[in-house]
């Protein structure tokens, strides 16, 4: 299962690959009995509040304060790729003081609501309702999605998930791989839906097809060049489309 393809970076996919992402996208998804979603910015509106924390942790370490548009572009990476993109000149000490910094605002501090998207739930009862195996790749670390699941009262939609310190950061296909193990499934009967450029790039390195969704760290036209299935701007607009 797994391949020794080569990984490809997030940030330099060729632009002239196809993409078909047309308005008129009306593929069945019935051929998938396993999809992998990403969390943060594809599930829960997080990205907000993920922004304005890392920015406190910046001021609060008297630290270059980074942009939105930065900070989007590290969501969804495991928090020492975070830190070696944000803080590259940071020593272990200092990480580590970064680290907690950070989690202290995101988990009691920062008051920036971070809900679930409305098509979130009803997605997830549809897949549900058809049998469809459920699983979550994400660039938290373990406590953090059990904190959220728990949170959101998700924990019983997700047999199967797989964190970024269990695994290697996204765009790297370990976290797939690992996934298709557990659940029996070949890459051909899993998707992937996600928001981010590491998302897509992380299907693409594993040969797993994906969909974008531009509710969070990227936009559509940054997505199109991993060439998904299509792009969306609500998780609903998948409902009707696993029959």
């Amino acid at each position: 299962m797994i391949t020794d393809r080569p990984i490809q970076s997030s940030m330099n996919i060729n632009k002239d690959q196809s993409c078909n992402t047309n308005s008129d996208f009306v593929a069945n998804l019935s051929q998938y009995s396993l999809v992998i979603f990403d969390w943060d910015g594809t599930l829960m509106d997080s990205t907000a509040r993920i922004v304005s924390c890392m920015q406190s942790t910046a001021k609060i370490a008297n630290l270059p304060v980074p942009s939105e548009q930065q900070v989007k572009g590290i969501i969804g990476l495991s928090m020492a790729a975070v830190l070696d993109k944000m803080f590259p000149a940071a020593g272990i000490e200092r990480r580590t003081e970064l680290t907690d910094i950070y989690r202290q605002h995101y988990i009691e501090l920062d008051t920036t609501p971070s809900p679930l998207f409305e098509g979130t739930l009803p997605l997830l009862e549809e897949l549900k309702s058809r049998n469809i195996k459920t699983a979550v790749a994400t660039g938290k670390a373990r406590a953090g999605l059990t904190r959220a699941l728990e949170s959101v009262d998700l924990l019983d939609y997700f047999e199967y998930s797989i964190c970024a310190d269990e695994a290697e950061s996204k765009p790297h296909p370990e976290m797939v791989h690992r996934l298709l193990q557990q659940t029996g499934k070949s890459a051909s009967q899993s998707l992937i839906i996600g928001d981010s450029v590491h998302d897509l790039g992380m299907a693409k390195n594993a040969g797993v097809a994906s969909i974008g969704v531009t509710t969070g760290a990227n936009k559509k036209h940054e997505l199109e060049a991993f060439a998904p299935l299509h792009i969306i701007d609500d998780l609903s607009q998948l409902n009707p489309l696993f029959v």
